[in-house]
């Protein structure tokens, strides 16, 4: 299965990802520091990065861009509470393979990871 990173500021989003993801046999890293999520995905082999747009330092698009630069091949999927076309155009043209919106749904988030994955 999948290598993939979750990048929320909030804890608990990050471990109910987690949970959902775990249980389809991904390996699950979680993150709610922006840096340690880089350095992670610079660092290891990473399919799949799920970022949040509202972060403490950065914005979940800054990560985008950053990890992109690292990894270009790597798979994003944005999560927002907030969601507006904008950010979701935004999200788009910085690379990113998907949109969800919070709070997770199991289903649709399986379904997303499991789309983008695909592709």
């Amino acid at each position: 299965m999948a290598e993939i990173v979750v990048l929320d500021d909030v804890y608990d989003a990050c471990v109910l990802a987690k949970k959902i993801l775990s249980r389809k046999g991904h390996e699950v890293n979680i993150f709610t520091e922006e840096e340690e999520a880089i350095l992670f995905v610079a660092d290891n082999d990473v399919d799949l990065a799920i970022l949040d747009i509202k972060l403490k330092k950065m914005s979940g698009i800054e990560v985008l861009a950053e990890m992109k630069r690292i990894r270009p091949l790597l798979k994003v999927i944005m999560l927002t509470g907030y969601p507006t076309i904008e950010t979701a155009r935004e999200a788009l043209e910085f690379g990113a393979d998907e949109y969800c919106i919070k709070p997770i749904d199991k289903d649709e988030l399986e379904n997303k990871v499991a789309g983008v994955l695909q592709n």
